[in-house]
């Protein structure tokens, strides 16, 4: 029989990008069904590759620049320009000038990257004639709260002694005044508009230092460093601009950067996938498909909260399409995933292995990974016309009844 398979995974941080995500799944699926359909999705969050998949989706160009990387060094980077817009479109990937990947392994301290290369990128697409300005965040190095990029941006941040405040996460100790006034004039006359995980707020137990900051290589003492810091920058933030945003939905994006625009540049925090869903088919291809494939470089509890995987499960099983889930990691909590709509989700790492063998693995763990789960896909629908009970294994438990039958 003829079958259906829509690819819609996200990127593996600092190994594969999305394009190689979804060509190792299609090489996968077709070694165990030759004559499956294959429906290409791949899913730009607002990390990596948001800026190339929407300038492809669109027929737009891309733009070469250099910008202040996340240590301070100049890092090569770009921004876009979507196709086919009425009002000349920016677009830009935070990731590009600030993202994880950027910062070298022995370097990694949030308390000193910063988010002044997105300043920079934002004043590129402002010369290069942006009327409006779409940023994706995600993937990111950095824990500032965006108070580099406004730096880059002409604002002030200073200290009691009305020196500006140092670079980095840690610099916001220090932070006594925010003074707008040197802003980029050009910011009140364009749109921003900005794709952000909703669920990601700046301050608290949920807050992007407890949750992100070991991720970006805090240790437990700077993780509580960068959460007073950014108190004092909230605060700062009420104070001197007007806007309490400490706990507001899309704030913490990226290490606070969703706070950070919209307070300098007077931006719209949105959910991401309502962005991306503007510019992608995928709600077409979702209709016609029989089976999801989707993946990311670790699935855990958070993965409910705004992660690919999670997003486009949610989807499939409003239209009663099973979804399966590939992860590099599997992490504590990943049960949750059943909730939001995964019905079965294996590891892709059959055996222990340094992360520098999996990083340089990936392409080949992932396509094996997805042929074994066709493999164990078209094993049950063969049980399921015969009549037969489907007995799982708990490595990969499949969800309720789906198009394809799975269960009885």
């Amino acid at each position: 029989m003829s079958i259906n398979v829509l690819i819609a995974p996200s990127g593996f941080k600092e190994s594969l990008d999305v394009d190689d995500v979804v060509e190792a799944i299609s090489e996968g699926v077709k070694r165990a069904v030759p004559d499956a359909n294959l429906m290409k999705a791949p899913m730009v969050d607002g990390g990596e590759g948001f800026t190339k998949g929407l300038i492809e989706a669109t027929g737009g160009s891309l733009h070469e620049i250099v910008v202040t990387g996340p240590v301070g060094q100049p890092v090569d980077s770009f921004f876009g320009f979507l196709g086919g817009q009425d009002v000349p479109t920016a677009v830009i990937e935070m990731a590009a000038a600030a993202g994880l990947r950027l910062v070298p392994r022995d370097l990694r301290d949030p308390t000193v990257t910063t988010s002044f290369g997105v300043g920079e990128l934002i004043r590129a697409a402002l010369d290069s004639g942006a009327k409006r300005i779409l940023i994706g965040c995600g993937d990111s190095g950095i824990n500032d709260g965006g108070a580099g990029m406004a730096q880059a941006l002409g604002a002030r941040l200073t200290d009691m002694r009305g020196d500006d405040i140092a670079l980095g996460g840690a610099g916001l100790a220090s932070l006594a005044h925010i003074d707008p006034s040197g802003l980029d004039p050009r910011l009140s006359r364009v749109t921003v508009d900005v794709a952000v995980n909703w669920h990601n707020v700046l301050l608290g137990p949920k807050g992007v230092a407890r949750v992100f900051g070991p991720q970006k290589g805090a240790s437990p003492k700077q993780v509580e460093q960068l959460e007073q810091a950014l108190e004092t920058y909230a605060e700062r933030l009420r104070i001197d601009l007007g806007l309490d945003i400490g706990y507001v939905n899309g704030s913490g994006a990226s290490g606070g950067l969703g706070a950070g625009l919209a307070a300098f540049a007077n931006a719209t925090l949105h959910p991401r996938f309502d962005i991306v869903m503007q510019y992608l088919d995928f709600e077409a291809m979702l209709g016609d498909a029989d089976l999801l494939i989707t993946a990311e470089g670790s699935l855990d509890s958070q993965s409910p909260y705004g992660k690919v995987p999670c997003e486009v499960a949610r989807r499939a099983r409003e239209l009663g399409i099973p979804a399966i889930a590939l992860a590099g990691t599997i992490g504590s909590g990943v049960d949750r995933t059943f909730d939001a709509g995964i019905d079965a989700f294996a590891s892709i790492i059959k055996r222990p292995c340094t992360l520098e063998a999996a990083i340089g693995s990936a392409h080949k763990l992932l396509r094996r990974a997805a042929e074994d789960a066709m493999r164990m896909i078209m094993v049950g629908t063969r049980l399921d016309m015969q009549a037969r009970p489907i007995r799982v294994s708990t490595a990969m438990p499949f969800g309720t009844q789906s198009r394809l039958n799975l269960t009885n």
